[in-house]
């Protein structure tokens, strides 16, 4: 008991050192500032290519492509998708998005897969090169997310901002708020809330090497054709599991400045939100151990294999910290037991009382500043479960050191590359996305549907309860199709006309007369067990839920302009 309660002292004091540094440099306001919106404009934007490497991710890629295409408040980027050749609907969903919009790209792997996330992201590299010889233009930024992300509109400008100074820029990754019943991605929320608001400022601000996280990262040309002339052109190791993380040590080691961004809260849209990109984590146990077993894998056991222990004392304080767990994990299921015994009134072996008193005064200290970081990022409802929480992300990070070690060295032992392990994803609901749109007013001017000065004049005067695109039409300052083209743009959405004669009476009455009146909503084709349902403003969220009460197939929204809507009510009903 006294060795398990020195390794917690020992552990708790490290941790301690990591915070006391972040405290400091808050304080002192040593971590990055937000650029303002005037330093923002004035930068020059380079042309950036965001690469995503993809296996199996069908359901959600053209999702992540309509969203955040309207989304994004940058004028000079490229989406590059990477596909294996044995992963067809992918392929297809990728097709269908790059015939859409011109700034879509297929980069299809010349090899069946899945091999690794850095194979296929070293094949999208090569796919971009040949972009740019087709087209005769140059990427200035590479920025790497994946298929289930919901890219912060003002990501892009500030990578752009910081990249003046810094050939790596980290910019946080946080879950998407869920239901405290869901306790598998709440102890993702917690977790990440506190690496990405304290432990990755306070390792910029101490010096080591920032790893990336895989999202987030982007790469300033020069840094990374710096990369691929040391490598051989492999600027992500075809080997390993987290070639985000080796990806960060390569370039630290290259001399290549690195920043963490830390979570800041920028205006959106009206609202201020987190810079920072969001996605759904695992909220089943199973999946949640795939995924942390491939970080511990490729983190501590892949990266103990590379890179031993380092070069300097600091990257072997680094290294230290990010291979702990491995014996940490499976002995904080010990230390819960005991503290479940001490609870009970039972006193948990022969040690030191001043150790036992140490150890649980390092533990009450962490776990309040744990429920601090998270309250402030998700609120104190979601903090107040981090203690509970907190036992689960126990269980499941001793599991997954366990599975690590075994999967590592099975593959070691029967001499075979460790595959790619696959993680289910899912893309938020419209809901969920809100928050990240872009003003229809800004997207009116920024396609040139109308003056700047134009909008703020009818911004002053508009109306209480009317909604600005349908009061600039009243204006007469844009058209009714104008305004289609804006929505469709804003919402994701695809708009076009439809004419009666296109519409079966079958179909057009297949919803009850109340449901279509209440949502102001048409049915216009059934389709592959699918329902397309027209309408002139994308329906709230409850439409699902209401419509799976009376229909089976999957919805599917097609946006019409105000009067070909009405024209298609007064033909059925």
């Amino acid at each position: 008991m006294a060795g398990l309660s020195a390794w917690i002292v020992l552990s708790g004091l490290d941790d301690l050192v990591v915070a006391a540094a972040w405290a400091y440099a808050r304080a002192r306001k040593r971590l990055a500032a937000a650029p303002s919106p005037e330093e923002l404009d004035r930068n020059e934007e380079r042309l950036a290519a965001i690469f995503v490497p993809c296996w199996r991710e069908a359901e959600v890629i053209a999702g992540m492509l309509q969203h955040n295409l309207s989304a994004i408040r940058y004028g000079r980027y490229h989406f590059f998708i990477g596909v294996y050749p044995n992963d067809e609907p992918t392929r297809e969903a990728v097709e269908g998005m790059a015939a859409a919009d011109p700034r879509v790209h297929l980069a299809m792997c010349p090899h069946e897969g899945p091999t690794s996330k850095a194979d296929c992201l070293n094949w999208i590299y090569q796919r971009m090169l040949q972009a740019e010889r087709d087209g005769g233009f140059r990427f200035d930024l590479i920025m790497m997310h994946d298929a289930e992300d919901i890219i912060h509109p003002e990501e892009l400008r500030w990578a752009n901002h910081f990249a003046r100074d810094y050939g790596f820029v980290q910019t946080p990754v946080l879950p998407m708020p869920t239901p405290w019943t869901q306790w598998v991605h709440g102890f993702y929320i917690d977790d990440f809330a506190e690496f990405h608001t304290k432990d990755l400022p306070a390792r910029w601000f101490l010096g080591g090497f920032v790893p990336s996280c895989g999202v987030g990262t982007t790469l300033r040309r020069d840094a990374i054709e710096r990369l691929a002339e040391v490598s051989r052109n492999r600027i992500f190791e075809p080997g390993c599991l987290t070639e985000d993380y080796e990806l960060g040590c390569k370039m630290h080691r290259l001399g290549i400045q690195q920043m963490f961004v830390p979570i800041l809260w920028p205006e959106c849209g009206g609202e201020r939100q987190p810079l920072a990109t969001r996605e759904y984590f695992p909220d089943r146990f199973s999946a949640a151990l795939r995924q942390r077993t491939r970080w511990v894998t490729g983190i501590s056991l892949q990266g103990w294999e590379n890179h031993g222990w380092g070069q300097t004392w600091r990257e072997a304080w680094w290294f230290w910290r990010d291979r702990k767990g491995l014996l940490g994990n499976p002995l904080s299921l010990v230390a819960n037991a005991l503290f479940l015994a001490w609870v009970a009134g039972t006193r948990p072996g022969e040690a030191p009382d001043w150790l036992y008193a140490l150890t649980g005064v390092l533990a009450a200290c962490q776990m309040a500043l744990r429920m601090w970081i998270c309250s402030t990022v998700f609120g104190w409802r979601s903090a107040v479960f981090a203690i509970p929480r907190m036992m689960l992300g126990n269980l499941l990070n001793a599991a997954s050191s366990f599975s690590a070690v075994h999967r590592f060295l099975k593959a070691r032992y029967e001499g075979r590359p460790l595959r790619w392990l696959k993680t289910e994803h899912a893309y938020p609901s419209l809901e969920a996305l809100r928050q990240h749109k872009r003003p229809l007013g800004e997207l009116l001017v920024a396609g040139g549907y109308l003056p700047e000065e134009a909008l703020r004049e009818a911004l002053a005067s508009q109306p209480a309860g009317t909604a600005i695109g349908r009061y600039l039409e009243e204006l007469g300052l844009i058209s009714e199709d104008e305004l289609l083209e804006a929505l469709s743009a804003q919402q994701g959405v695809p708009a076009r006309r439809v004419a009666s004669d296109e519409v079966r009476i079958s179909t057009a009455r297949a919803l009850p007369r109340k449901l279509t009146g209440r949502f102001q909503v048409i049915p216009i084709l059934l389709e592959k067990g699918e329902i397309y349902l027209a309408a002139s403003e994308v329906p709230p969220p409850e439409l699902r839920t209401e419509m799976s009460r009376h229909i089976p197939q999957n919805l599917r929204f097609i946006l019409v302009s105000r009067g070909n809507f009405e024209r298609l009510c007064a033909a059925f009903h």
